[in-house]
């Protein structure tokens, strides 16, 4: 399979935001509890968060975190998690019908957020409460001190302000699931008047306002424009989330999802720009895609665990074992990300530990590397900087949710601060090797600085505890010659190539 390809440098995209490559994580399942956080494991340090999963963390240079919710969020009570940990109520939350110990609050995961070096993105529950519960909890996590809810926080002994700039305006509020579900227009006017409320807070804090669950709500893509029209001029970013799987067994198919989420990246990107002219508005309103990843290996079989069980505490929830399949998806994902970076400023995997997450941990036992981890890891590292465009001249094929999706997926970053251009490719046929020629238009002078490749796997095998088979290894048969970059790509193989420019 012949494959030809063109990247120029002066053909940008977009400057890349750096917190394209956040995390969320939620009180949910093992994420938190014997996920981040094991008083008592071998590996916890004195505030009781586990040091193997959080330099598994750091690894992955991860900039920003959403955070206590998802679901969660739409019932919390943030004051639950505050104070003296022997004081904290025990509550049932409605979400994932489990008990919330409240041993983790805001107040322990911003010591664990700031020794990972990761800013927080904090959600405030626009479910069951409303305007001045979320007013209430800026001022205690922001405000200096001479108010009841900042003094307060400095008598739990935390002296300065966290300084959180991010703010999601509640969780899926067009779910009829979610605690508290509201109607578009409903919804619009209550997050239009709470971001007006927390920025006189904060002033230049940055709003996230609810978009679609998922691209296939009845109401999606009107939800997005009922709730813009509310509220468009106060707020920075509207959140799309999506999960993806492969029940059908249909490999191809599979793949092509990720086509079918550049075409939800662009109808809402449509919707904006309506909005904004009909507005005749002047800020720019951008996505955040705050909930993403594969997920569908158990999720049949957790839903009903989890509608029956009765109450337990930090149950074993949506742990998913991800193959070399999911990981080539994920790498392919990030690619639109990327090429999406016009539009899509922050982007959140879903989540980052034991729920539908590329770090897992064991109750007293080890962590590991699923295979997603990866690609997450290796965009995150490199892909940094601007977007270049790249013309791909591949073979295509045609499937149930996209046609004309081409073999080979490639996107593209400029670092000019770090001298590199680098190319992340993911050769998707089946059989094919794709010998591949790409073009380095005003790059002359590039030379290889490294290749980092993922191939040869069955694509149902996975990782496991004492087992990480499944990782970059140094590649070998791509090279730079009179400013061509060529090489052979292996069939369903991974490919991060680093030039030196």
């Amino acid at each position: 399979m012949r494959v030809n390809a063109d990247i120029h440098r002066a053909f940008e995209i977009a400057k890349i935001d750096d917190r394209l490559y956040a995390a969320f994580i939620e009180h949910m399942g093992r994420a938190i509890y014997s996920g981040i956080y094991e008083p008592g494991h071998p590996e916890a340090d004195a505030h009781g968060f586990r040091r193997d999963v959080a330099q598994m963390v750091r690894d992955l240079n991860i900039p920003a975190i959403r955070y206590p919710g998802g679901n969660f969020v739409s019932a919390y009570n943030w004051e639950d998690g505050v104070g003296p940990k022997e004081d904290r109520p025990v509550r049932l939350d409605l979400a994932w019908r489990s008990k919330e110990t409240n041993q983790v609050g805001i107040n322990e995961f911003a010591v664990w957020a700031e020794e990972q070096g990761i800013e927080m993105m904090l959600a405030v529950n626009l479910g069951s409460r409303g305007i001045t519960d979320a007013r209430n909890f800026m001022e205690y996590v922001n405000h200096p001190s001479g108010t009841y809810w900042s003094d307060l926080r400095r008598s739990h002994g935390v002296e300065n302000p966290y300084g959180v700039k991010m703010w999601c305006l509640g969780n899926e509020m067009d779910g009829p699931w979610q605690i508290g579900h509201k109607e578009a227009k409903e919804y619009g006017r209550l997050a239009d008047e709470t971001a007006k409320a927390l920025r006189q807070l904060t002033p230049g804090a940055e709003m996230v306002v609810c978009g679609s669950s998922n691209d296939e709500m009845p109401t999606y893509p009107d939800w997005e424009r009922g709730v813009l029209e509310e509220c468009y001029e106060n707020v920075d970013y509207i959140s799309l989330h999506k999960y993806f799987g492969n029940s059908s067994n249909d490999t191809l198919n599979f793949f092509g999802k990720v086509e079918e989420t550049g075409r939800y990246i662009q109808s809402i990107a449509g919707v904006i720009d309506f909005v904004k002219a009909k507005k005749r508005a002047t800020n720019d309103v951008h996505i955040c895609f705050d909930e993403w990843n594969v997920w569908y290996h158990i999720r049949e079989e957790d839903h009903r665990r989890w509608k029956s069980w009765d109450w337990p505490e930090a149950p074993d929830l949506l742990e998913e074992d991800y193959n070399f399949e999911d990981a080539l998806f994920v790498a392919c994902l990030l690619n639109e990300f990327i090429r999406r970076s016009d539009r899509v400023k922050i982007a959140c995997i879903a989540q980052l530990v034991n729920v539908i997450a590329p770090i897992r941990a064991e109750p007293g036992g080890p962590a590991w590397r699923q295979s997603i981890y990866w690609p997450y890891q290796l965009a995150s590292l490199y892909g940094r900087g601007t977007a270049l465009r790249v013309s791909v001249d591949s073979p295509t094929y045609d499937c149930a949710v996209a046609d004309d999706v081409p073999y080979l997926d490639v996107a593209a970053t400029h670092d000019t601060a770090g001298g590199t251009v680098t190319l992340f490719i993911v050769n998707r046929h089946l059989t094919e090797v794709a010998d591949l020629r790409v073009s380095l238009t005003g790059f002359e002078g590039a030379t290889l600085l490294d290749h980092r490749v993922m191939a040869g796997h069955n694509l149902r095998a996975t990782n496991g505890p004492g087992s990480e088979a499944i990782a970059p290894a140094k590649g070998n048969g791509v090279a730079v010659e009179d400013g061509t970059l060529g090489g052979s790509l292996a069939p369903l193989s991974y490919h991060v190539v680093r030039l030196r420019v």
